[in-house]
């Protein structure tokens, strides 16, 4: 062997360190799954860390239960950086303990059933049955649900690799929140709990934490996500617009960049008022029509078809927020995070600009994605860096006691 060939493994070789067997690596290499990176002077197969990692990432997919053909068109199609080894085996994680946690729900409908036959004396409750289909139909959509982990790793990495203010979101956010002991707090759309992960260790140990959300599957993400830290939080299936609590219960009610997805923001709004104690605050988050706007100006500029931000964050933003709260609070402070990006790189602000909801993925594709990446590296030579801006922050409404409110 070649002194340069010592970085590769030849497909004996890579059979025997990964247990995968060679008749399988061949049919890979054949259907154009898994090429190998070179051949020695025998027209052997070399394969490289780089097709290790991809081969890794065959295997996880194949294990959450894609087709080989759905596996074959997410290799062609990520353009994640192989080294960014960490960040794909963390998205990998969550994939993995999401499908734990539809599997355990499943399991737990099936023991309820069980439940019901043996106080009916074997007979066969249809209506637990139906449940149990119901429940195994919900079983999410592994290729979508891994495509958009991959957006939302396209964001973070644009974000983390670009922005000015180096303290982060999370961590800014919380810091307002204060550290006053003993608080009642509730978080309505908590997702992944991203917000108390990433601050894990300031959490007040004496706080009540409620996180709740629409979806079963997110909750249970949001679980797992805290690990070790779980046992601080109560953990709610809600729905902001009826918020199951009696009136005065929070210290803090949090809603984190999500009520311009609710159906009837009014309405949420008006129950978070109604389940704060007098004196409480709501932190709710979002932003303003100028963020990310030169993202959206260069890709019209391209292509005035092509969409990237989704418009739904219009229906509350930092821009018109204020109104929507005034319906139930009369004390309302607005609070701006410094932030933007300089962008000197195309590939991150690609693989942002087609992890959008919107059209840009469908369209930018091909021949056009080839000029729309020859486009953006003309942009950034003009100029050096692209300037984005970043337009977030939060609105603190605060529910006055009710003598203070008679003179406002």
């Amino acid at each position: 062997m070649k002194p340069e060939e010592y970085q590769y493994l030849t497909t004996g070789q890579l059979a025997q360190r990964t247990g995968m067997t060679l008749r399988t690596l061949r049919y890979y290499d054949k259907i154009g799954l898994l090429k190998p990176t070179q051949y020695n002077h025998a027209s052997g197969r070399l394969y490289s860390k780089e097709d290790v990692v991809r081969l890794q990432k065959i295997q996880m997919l194949k294990y959450i239960g894609l087709s080989l053909a759905e596996i074959r068109q997410f290799i062609l199609d990520d353009t994640a950086p192989e080294q960014d080894m960490g960040s794909s085996l963390k998205m990998q994680k969550g994939i993995i303990q999401y499908k734990i946690a539809h599997m355990q729900y499943v399991s737990k409908a099936i023991e309820e059933a069980l439940g019901m036959m043996d106080e009916q004396g074997q007979e066969v409750n249809w209506e637990g049955l139906a449940d149990i289909i119901q429940t195994i139909h919900k079983e999410k959509d592994w290729s979508e649900q891994y495509h958009n982990a991959i957006r939302l790793q396209a964001r973070i990495r644009l974000y983390d690799q670009f922005s000015w203010n180096m303290i982060g979101w999370h961590r800014w956010f919380f810091e307002h929140l204060g550290s006053l002991p003993r608080l009642k707090v509730l978080e309505l759309g908590c997702g992944d709990a991203a917000l108390w992960r990433r601050n894990a260790n300031l959490v007040p140990e004496t706080w009540s934490i409620t996180l709740t959300d629409l979806s079963a599957g997110m909750l249970e993400e949001a679980r797992m996500s805290l690990g070790a830290h779980s046992g601080q939080f109560k953990f709610l299936l809600a729905d902001a617009q009826e918020i199951p609590f009696h009136e005065n219960e929070f210290d803090i009610v949090i809603a984190n960049h999500m009520l311009y997805h609710v159906l009837d923001i009014n309405q949420a709004v008006s129950e978070m008022y109604r389940v704060l104690k007098p004196g409480g605050c709501l932190y709710a988050s979002t932003m303003s029509k100028s963020h990310l706007q030169e993202i959206e100006q260069l890709t019209q500029a391209f292509d005035p078809h092509i969409q990237v931000l989704d418009p739904v964050m219009e229906r509350f933003q930092l821009d018109n927020g204020r109104e929507t709260l005034q319906a139930s609070f009369t004390a309302i402070e607005q609070i701006r995070f410094e932030d933007y990006m300089l962008i000197d790189d195309v590939q991150p602000l690609i693989q942002y600009i087609t992890s959008t909801p919107m059209n840009a993925r469908k369209v930018l594709i091909g021949a056009k994605l080839d000029q729309f990446i020859t486009y953006l590296r003309a942009k950034i030579a003009e100029k050096g860096n692209l300037y984005i801006t970043k337009d977030s922050g939060f609105f603190l409404a605060r529910k006055m006691h009710e003598n203070k409110e008679k003179y406002l």
